[in-house]
């Protein structure tokens, strides 16, 4: 059986106690995602991959982490959606959740960071701040999306 939306933001929340508080913060999750809200008694399965992307976070904000790991979090989803979610990440950051991504949209993601790692095959190759990671003209052509830029200069 696949779980609703609402069901599944509960789960988010399966092991709190504090069941007005749950209520509250679901109210909340679809006052943010509007479309959730639309849709909670809908089963997840048939939401649009941007609406599967936010159910997930917040399902995982119901938790009350303190960190949140997110892979790939753009992938496949519409530009605006990108716009959308990166704007979320960042406000969530800013109101104090430690985020730990894995994004190949380095532009998106160095917006967002303070500290990057660039991996190939598994293993770190560089990292530092974005600034420090973007000013490495061989790195950024190679790795963060400038590739040819130097030919076209």
């Amino acid at each position: 059986m696949t779980l609703s939306v609402e069901e599944n933001l509960l789960m988010g929340a399966y092991l709190r106690r504090d069941r007005d508080a749950v209520r509250t913060e679901i109210a909340a999750v679809f006052e943010r995602f509007p479309n959730l809200h639309a849709r909670r008694h809908l089963p997840a399965a048939v939401l649009s991959g941007g609406e599967q992307q936010m159910l997930a976070i917040g399902r995982g904000l119901l938790a009350r982490p303190r960190l949140m790991l997110l892979d790939e979090p753009s992938l496949g989803l519409s530009p605006l959606l990108v716009q959308q979610l990166f704007r979320l990440l960042g406000e969530l950051n800013r109101g104090g959740l430690a985020l730990l991504l894995v994004e190949q949209n380095t532009r998106k993601a160095l917006a967002l960071a303070t500290r990057a790692y660039v991996m190939e095959l598994g293993r770190i190759v560089a990292q530092g701040t974005p600034r420090e990671l973007l000013a490495d003209e061989a790195l950024g052509d190679a790795y963060l999306g400038r590739a040819g830029a130097s030919a076209q200069n």
